[in-house]
């Protein structure tokens, strides 16, 4: 029986699970009306990057593709949002519309080549110029968004809205791949040689150290790095994407190395002889402008994707495997080591650099702190919350000052692009209704898409964001002060620094819950207000302009 282009996408997009798209109007509404029956949730945005947002926090989230929508006039924009989505590996699938064939060339309206747009911010883009293409092409897309490492995809289907394609007939039934409805979806495994290399190093190593990043998240490898680590005294280091991979309290893990970082993960980082980079992209951020970890140390690389492998350690022993496999085979071959030199070095370095740390978290002046923003919300937050957290300086306070607590417990960043956690907060609670969501952002991260406030209202999208609100773009400030050195100041406020706002209010304007907190004894009972509520919550804290966070690593100049 013949169906339209329209309902087979539909169909297509609920036997792979996607239970939400994300989209801004005018795109494939022949299937957007499909969806309807097919119990799709259909969130319309107010911005094409906003949509690319929503689906990249609901993918990461839920370990499943996202999907966002546009027009053909939008298709930059919602490019544009994919940067985040193909830095932090997420599966973001795209779909834009395009004038047809017959039609480019002509000036038609609205339109550019779309190609360009997304050849850098996507594995795979493709265009689906006739219906006949659309089986062949979707499966394409969900293969290609979740194999391996998972990135966004693209595809720019025929019509300005994309319902040239939606309202053809097509005479086939959906065919779907069930492997690739969430990731990892394949889990190449170790060769023996490489096991027992393994083995033997580890045997060797006086000092090993895991260094854990966003591969082996992806993997959902933190039980087993926990086993393993305490089975053969391992040390645990993590980005900021695998801030979570283990309990604050954990003696053998010593927080976030790198930039962002903090100074106790990145003397351990020095002092390691073994190296095991796991899932890692090896870049400047995790081993602070590649001057960790020390020259000459040995280097294993454990990665799922071959690319990744020796990219800037040419000498390092390389382990096309995944994370998690490789680890549970490790310990199976039986890799149990004494260290206790090593087990107390690293007590020591924690326990050094939370003397320092407990100054911040203790600070109780007014304008409030942000290290005691971060320890309140630290202590607040529920057994198996997600915490979305937004670039700069709201990284930096985050990764280094907020503790994870909970091994239930979740911590999922920005990969650079500022503004992205509040709307990507909301998609994450699209993919996880029953949990608690919560965003951390500044004022100036907050303002990029504060208008998705109405979104989340008219959707019931039940987050609580908090806005660390100095007035200001307060990460630039060093760098600015630097320059204006010696020079009248009339001026250095315009380049950095907002009017004072308050988004307690802007929230109730959107019919959302709103909470101003300008004292310290007040965060608290806001966050608790906020967990009662039922509607979405901005908790606006106002917080010291002047305040820089713990720097683990020497800041970068401008």
């Amino acid at each position: 029986m013949s169906i339209t282009g329209g309902l087979y996408l539909a169909q297509a997009l609920k036997a792979y699970g996607v239970d939400h798209v994300f989209f801004m109007d005018a795109i494939l509404r022949r299937s957007l009306i499909e969806m309807e029956n097919l119990g799709i949730r259909r969130i319309l945005t107010h911005s094409e990057k906003a949509a690319a947002y929503m689906a990249d926090g609901y993918a990461r989230a839920g370990y499943k593709p996202g999907v966002c929508m546009s027009q053909s006039v939008g298709a930059a924009n919602l490019a544009a949002g994919l940067q985040d989505a193909y830095l932090g590996h997420s599966p973001v699938i795209a779909l834009t519309g395009r004038q047809v064939a017959s039609n480019q060339y002509k000036n038609a309206y609205q339109e550019v080549d779309h190609a360009p747009l997304f050849q850098s911010v996507t594995r795979f883009s493709g265009r689906v110029d006739e219906v006949s293409q659309l089986p062949h092409l979707l499966r394409t897309a969900f293969r290609q968004a979740m194999c391996s490492t998972p990135r966004p995809v693209h595809l720019d289907i025929a019509g300005h809205t994309g319902d040239v394609i939606a309202s053809q007939l097509i005479d086939q039934s959906v065919v779907t791949d069930p492997a690739f409805k969430r990731f990892t979806p394949f889990r190449p495994r170790p060769s023996i040689n490489q096991l027992v290399l393994l083995r033997d190093a580890l045997a060797r190593a006086q000092r090993p150290l895991m260094v854990v990043d966003k591969g082996a998240m992806e993997s959902r490898a933190e039980k087993v790095i926990e086993t393993i680590s305490h089975f053969a005294n391992i040390a645990v280091i993590g980005s900021l994407d695998a801030k979570a991979v283990l309990r604050e309290d954990d003696p053998w893990f010593a927080g976030v190395a790198g930039t962002y970082s903090r100074s106790c993960a990145n003397e351990i980082f020095q002092k390691a002889d073994l190296i095991l980079f796991l899932g890692s992209d090896t870049g400047d951020q995790i081993t602070a402008g590649w001057t960790l970890p020390s020259q000459n140390v040995d280097v294993i690389q454990i990665d799922i994707d071959p690319f990744e492998l020796g990219r800037n350690f040419p000498n390092a022993t390389l382990v096309h495997a995944d994370v998690r496999e490789t680890l549970r085979e490790l310990l199976e071959m039986g890799v149990q080591h004494d260290r206790p030199i090593w087990a107390q070095e690293i007590k020591e370095s924690v326990h050094k650099w939370r003397a320092v740390a407990k100054t911040y978290w203790e600070q109780e002046s007014q304008p409030i702190h942000p290290g005691q923003l971060c320890h309140v919300l630290s202590n607040s937050l529920p057994n198996n919350a997600v915490l979305f957290a937004d670039t700069g300086y709201s990284s930096e306070w985050s990764g280094t000052l907020i503790e994870m607590k909970h091994s239930s417990q979740r911590f999922i960043r920005a990969a650079g692009s500022l503004g992205w956690a509040f709307p990507a907060s909301l998609g994450a609670k699209c993919a996880l209704a029953d949990t608690p969501v919560f965003c951390f952002t500044g004022d100036g991260g907050f303002m990029y898409h504060q208008a998705e406030l109405e979104t989340a209202r008219r959707w019931g999208i039940k987050t609580i964001t908090v806005v660390n609100n100095n007035g200001q773009l307060a990460q630039g400030a060093p760098n600015i002060d630097a320059v204006y050195k010696n020079r009248p100041e009339t001026g250095k406020d315009d380049i950095h620094v907002y009017r004072d706002t308050d988004f307690a209010a802007l929230a109730k304007v959107f019919d959302c819950e709103g909470i101003r907190v300008e004292h310290p004894s007040q965060i608290k009972v806001a966050i608790e207000k906020a967990l009662l509520s039922e509607f979405p919550v901005v908790i606006d804290v106002v917080t010291d302009p002047k305040a820089k966070p713990l720097a683990g690593a020497p800041r970068r100049k401008a």
